[in-house]
């Protein structure tokens, strides 16, 4: 990986609760206007760095990482968020680093097969494994040593994150929110190892792919993507998932401090 004196990280989020308290732990905060959207640039843990909000779906989400590194000059993408769970054994309050991502509703058959993005050959677009090995190490580490500090009593029990793991493996995107058990299935039936499901990270793999960024995606498990899934959602993002993502974006920048 480029070293931590040249790195620049781009920090992307859809929503303003997924990246809570990041731009206020920054040191010497600028934040810059463009395209509908506010980049804010300074210091993380001693990592340069540019938080964003992305807002929901592939479209913005493309766009935002693609201003990061034209504009912006970010070298490195992580994209933090939350998502559905794609398989039985990712429970609420599991945290999923990706090591490859597809978009679950391309589909341009017959002119090519299903999955596949038209022109790349690739229905897959894989991660960074230093970065996301980073990542999943930071992960490991809060949930082991943190969460416990981090968290109220209440929250733990209330979301049964005693037992909470992080996963690495797939991670499906598209402009849908998966809110039925008969559409996680077919979906899981069609992709077998699916982990999770999101509405932006394969978008960003895909720019970060046609740019040459390396990339990884995180994202904390906030339902079941079942009828359920919308159920107490905000709050589970305001009181689980936002700390989350604080605290394992500033154990990953101290790890890539050195």
């Amino acid at each position: 990986m480029t070293s931590h004196t040249k790195m620049r990280l781009g920090i992307i989020s859809a929503l303003h609760e997924e990246q809570q308290g990041l731009v206020e732990a920054m040191q010497g905060p600028q934040r810059r206007s463009h395209g509908m959207r506010d980049y804010t640039l300074g210091t993380l843990w001693n990592i340069d760095a540019v938080c964003v909000l992305s807002r929901l779906g592939k479209v913005a989400a493309a766009m935002t990482a693609s201003i990061l590194v034209e504009k912006y000059g970010v070298t490195h993408i992580v994209f933090t968020g939350v998502a559905g769970s794609g398989d039985k054994h990712v429970k609420v309050g599991d945290i999923v680093v990706a090591e490859a991502l597809l978009q679950h509703d391309m589909d341009a058959r017959p002119l090519f097969p299903r999955f596949e993005v038209p022109l790349t050959g690739l229905q897959r677009f894989a991660t960074d494994l230093e970065l996301s090995s980073q990542l999943a190490g930071a992960a490991e580490d809060f949930l082991r040593d943190e969460l416990a500090k981090v968290l109220p009593g209440k929250d733990i029990q209330e979301f049964a994150l005693q037992q909470a793991q992080v996963h690495r493996g797939l991670i499906a995107s598209g402009d849908q929110f998966i809110g039925s058990a008969a559409h996680i299935n077919q979906l899981k039936a069609d992709i077998p190892d699916l982990l999770a499901v999101e509405m932006e990270g394969a978008a960003v793999a895909q720019v970060c792919f046609e740019l040459g960024v390396p990339f990884t995606v995180i994202r904390t498990i906030s339902d079941n993507a079942n009828e359920d899934a919308a159920v107490d959602f905000m709050q589970f993002v305001k009181s689980v998932a936002s700390p989350y993502a604080f605290h394992v974006i500033r154990k990953l920048c101290q790890r890539l401090a050195g």
